[in-house]
Formats: structure tokens, C-alpha cells, sequence
């Protein structure tokens, strides 16, 4: 588990003085704010933040540093971290996402399917996007109880019974 995690990333400017449109990975969206000063992936950068408003998919907010559209503009795409201590304790079903990627996923009886890549959330659930050997491209497994029993972040894998026909026999 790396001591920092991504809670969201700046999806350019908003207006023209400075403000951005920040995507939040928090539940609840605004509990970001909490977790400040965020720094860049690099920890190049740190920002306070101050909360604005609400955007079409993302809040609005105010960057220590950030004085106008084009220094907003730059940091598109910028991922912001906040050091793993202040964010709050998880009950033991929840997950941070990043703490997810990079797991090897197991089948039921022990083998390997692949890796976890990245977990996109569409609105209807969590998906793990799981590469590896056999496969042609990347495959979305349900991230539920019954789709993946099993999570061991300690040992480095979950299992997985997934929906027959997802993955390829082996």
C-alpha cells in the first residue's frame, strides 16, 4: 500500500480567474477539501483547496497558486494525492481503488487469471479491469461479494468466481 492516494484529478479551468473544475474520487464528493493541502503525483506541487461550487461532474474549487484560466488550463488532466493517514479508517468490505490495482486475481481454485489494471465505476458498480496471460484484451469483472469473495490487499490477490464464458478455459 503506497502512503498516499489519488482522491481526484483537475479537469481544467472553470472561468476565466483562476477556478478549476476538480473531479472527486470521495464519498461524499466535498470530503476532499478535508484531505488538504493535495499534492501532484510527483509531489512536486501541494495546494490548499477551497471549495466553490458544483460543475457538471465535478465541484469547482480554488488552488493556493492558481490566479487565472491559463494556470488552471495547465493542470488538466493533473491527478491529486493526499497522504494515506488522513483519510478516514475503512469498515472491512471497503477498498481504497488504489490499494486494488496491481493485485493478481485468482481463480477459485488457485489460478491465476490475471492482474488487476485500474476500477472504473459507471455509475452501477465497480468494475475491475483485469489483464494477463490468454487474454486478447482486458476484461471488466463485477466487483461484488458474489463475483469476488475474496480480497487479501496483504496478499497480494483476490479470488475471483466469475460469470461463466469471461474469462477463457484453461
Amino acid at each position: 500500500m503506497s502512503e498516499r492516494v489519488c482522491v481526484g484529478a483537475l479537469a481544467g479551468a472553470f472561468g476565466v480567474r483562476g477556478e478549476v473544475r476538480l473531479k472527486s474520487f470521495c464519498a461524499p464528493a466535498e470530503a476532499i477539501a478535508d484531505y488538504a493541502p493535495l499534492s501532484t503525483e510527483d509531489g512536486g506541487r501541494s495546494f490548499s483547496v477551497r471549495l466553490t461550487g458544483q460543475a457538471k461532474g465535478a465541484l469547482t474549487a480554488r488552488l493556493d497558486g492558481v490566479a487565472n484560466k491559463e494556470a488552471a488550463d495547465a493542470l488538466r488532466g493533473t491527478r491529486l494525492y493526499a497522504p494515506r493517514d488522513r483519510l478516514p479508517a475503512l469498515s472491512e468490505d471497503e477498498f481504497y481503488h488504489a490499494d486494488l490495482i496491481g493485485l493478481n486475481v485468482l481463480d477459485t481454485g488457485g489460478k491465476i487469471l490475471g492482474k488487476i489494471r485500474a476500477v472504473h465505476d459507471h455509475g452501477a458498480g465497480d468494475l475491475l479491469e483485469v489483464h494477463g496471460p490468454g487474454l486478447r484484451g482486458t476484461v471488466l469483472l463485477p466487483f461484488t461479494k458474489e463475483v469476488v469473495p475474496t480480497v487479501d490487499i496483504a496478499g497480494g490477490s483476490i479470488v475471483a468466481d466469475p460469470p461463466e464464458g469471461l474469462f477463457p478455459d484453461g
